[in-house]
């Protein structure tokens, strides 16, 4: 049943999805909805959580893959942010019912608590994951960190789904990086040292 729906969210869309879809992709009857969900809208949010943990899964063979560790931080961070662009494409139903769930999230006090606790894992797990690219962080900073990458992913997705054409790539997201650390810099250096 969990895989009819969430084949519903796919092609359908969550607010699209009647009770009656579900039944028809998952060979079961509309009594076994309430049953073992209580509700249409328990099983769908059950099966957006877990496309969004698949989507999870899926993300973290594509930032490991073929990290260069001799490579500049800023080319290592281009070459991740461009495999997950690249990865966009192929998981678009599930980008797309992720960001579902987040409008749904407002009507169901239980779904956003999940959410909410899932992107806290994401956050941790964002934090944990990159320095094994290249990006050095103390764990006082961890969770502005993973919060950062989690902020540059759904940022990302969200101009990619819209137009994919003309949504940032991964050099372009590098190239933005180097010209704020440039500014930063700059702008560090003509501040004039404070008076004791």
């Amino acid at each position: 049943m969990l895989a009819g729906a969430k084949r519903c969210l796919y092609e359908r869309g969550y607010s699209r999805t009647t009770a009656r879809d579900i039944v028809e992709a998952s060979g079961t009857n509309l009594g076994s909805i309430g049953y073992h969900f209580g509700s249409k809208e328990a099983l769908l949010n059950a099966a957006m959580m877990e496309a969004v943990g698949e989507w999870g899964e899926e993300l973290e063979p594509i930032l490991l893959t073929d990290a260069d560790t001799d490579a500049d931080p800023i080319e290592r961070f281009e070459s991740v942010w461009t495999r997950v662009v690249e990865s966009f494409e192929a998981h678009r139903p599930a980008l797309v019912a992720s960001f579902e769930a987040f409008t749904q999230a407002e009507h169901s006090p239980e779904l956003r608590e999940e959410l909410a606790a899932r992107h806290e894992e994401a956050r941790l797990w964002l934090a944990e994951l990159f320095p094994k690219i290249g990006s050095t962080v103390d764990e006082g900073s961890a969770r502005a960190v993973g919060s950062f990458y989690l902020a540059l992913l759904n940022g990302l997705m969200v101009q990619w789904l819209l137009d994919p054409v003309r949504a940032p790539s991964g050099r372009d997201v590098s190239e933005a990086l180097r010209t704020i650390v440039a500014s930063v810099r700059s702008a560090e250096q003509q501040v004039p040292p404070q008076s004791a």
